[in-house]
């Protein structure tokens, strides 16, 4: 992904201060650490869902296509999940990053 480049000067340390403690601002924020924590809660518990699963369940342990048993099928879809995981962040995290650069003019103009 091509890098931005902006000929806008960036915000002081005084400025993203100001603007980190608008209350607009701090919804985004916390917007973007529900979205992390809850991930991340998701893809553990996907994760550990194999082990548990394997060593405690038969299910996953009967063969579905040959020699190949549900145990594999959910280690692959794992490699699925991690990738559908960050191509959700991405979006997620450019909608917030686009609604900050929307806070930053008004900084600018309030700060001026």
């Amino acid at each position: 992904m091509a890098k931005r480049k902006s000929k806008k000067r960036s915000l002081s340390a005084a400025e993203w201060e100001q603007l980190a403690s608008k209350p607009h601002f701090q919804e985004l924020m916390r917007k973007k650490k529900r979205f992390i924590i809850s991930a991340t809660i998701f893809f553990i518990l996907y994760y550990f869902a194999l082990p548990i699963g394997t060593g405690y369940f038969t299910f996953l342990n009967t063969p579905i296509i040959g020699s190949l048993n549900g145990a594999y099928l959910f280690a692959l879809s794992q490699f699925f999940m991690a990738w559908i995981l960050a191509i959700l962040y991405v979006r997620h995290a450019n909608k917030l990053d686009q609604l900050i650069e929307e806070l930053i003019p008004q900084q600018r103009r309030k700060s001026s």
